[in-house]
């Protein structure tokens, strides 16, 4: 069966559960999420997998929240905030980062879905129980290799977030992220923007 066959099976809902359209043998493709209809918020694509995304929890919506609000208030210029929008990084991978510093020029139409990566700056992650692997793991590997620059992941610890800073390693032969820098208490930052940021007491700010 092929993709777009697939593709365009109704999601329907049945005995209260969303019942998706069975995945044709090689996976779904990034074009595919934008012809299967009724697809949850925010799915994303990962190894040719629908990856359903589980309520937030109330340090995810803060964090985006603060962290948005700062990142409006000094972004360079030539690039832009988004928030919750996917990057199509190859034919089956289309993640959905929390947010993003994307150039300008890839604003290009209302009723565009995705950014390309090479317009991507930076992709921030805030982690969830059920997104630790993909997070820590896959999707590192995914945005260095489609050449994002940075990444961010950003973590509970109690009452404050922690933030994993990574970079392109040009001595990396397979083109991966380096060691992080790790912050604890203050995100202090010179690239991809300056950026100095409060992480304790999230719950209170």
């Amino acid at each position: 069966m092929s993709a777009p066959t697939v593709a365009e099976q109704q999601a329907s809902e049945f005995d209260g559960h969303v019942v998706l359209p069975m995945p044709p043998q090689d996976g779904f493709t990034a074009d595919d999420l934008d012809r299967i209809p009724d697809l949850p918020p925010h799915t994303e694509l990962i190894d040719g997998n629908l990856v359903l995304v589980s309520p937030q929890k109330l340090f995810h919506m803060l964090v985006l929240k603060i962290l948005e609000r700062e990142l409006d208030q000094h972004v360079p210029d030539g690039l832009r905030v988004a928030r919750e929008f996917s990057v199509k990084l190859a034919e089956r991978q289309r993640p959905e980062p929390d947010l993003l510093l994307v150039r300008a020029e890839a604003f290009r139409e209302l009723e565009q879905t995705w950014f390309p990566p090479e317009a991507v700056e930076l992709a921030v992650e805030v982690v969830s129980k059920e997104s630790e692997v993909r997070d820590r793991e896959r999707k590192p590997e995914l945005y260095a290799r489609a050449g994002v620059r940075f990444y961010w992941r950003i973590e509970q610890d109690g009452n404050d977030a922690v933030v994993y800073e990574y970079e392109n390693d040009p001595a990396s032969p397979s083109g991966d992220y380096g060691k992080p820098n790790v912050h604890r208490k203050t995100l202090r930052t010179s690239a991809p923007l300056e950026l100095e940021f409060d992480l304790t007491d999230i719950l209170n700010r």
